[in-house]
């Protein structure tokens, strides 16, 4: 039996930038987490809670690792950072 609310799958939400290797992602988005459900890494085989931006089970750092080990490959784009929100208000962060 399913939890309700929980039978349509949400569709994966838009990637940002993918980290230079050595470099870690940015993934504060919730999305990224799954309270209800633990699945296997499908990079280390553990348990995790998280998920990437196509919902693919994967720890954070395990994805980190896969990009600094698969640089070439990483640049199609399996794990990416979060989008970068846009500024709230004119003047934050400009220097002016």
């Amino acid at each position: 039996m399913t939890r309700p609310g929980r039978m349509n799958k949400e569709p994966p939400f838009e990637p940002g930038l993918i980290p230079a290797p050595g470099e870690l992602l940015v993934w504060r988005d919730g999305r990224h987490f799954d309270r209800w459900q633990d699945l296997p890494s499908r990079l280390c085989g553990q348990p995790t809670p998280m998920r990437s931006h196509s919902g693919e089970p994967v720890h954070k750092a395990c994805a980190e690792d896969w990009i600094t080990a698969k640089p070439v490959e990483a640049r199609l784009g399996r794990f990416a950072s979060d989008l970068t929100p846009k500024p709230k208000s004119k003047g934050q962060g400009d220097h002016s």
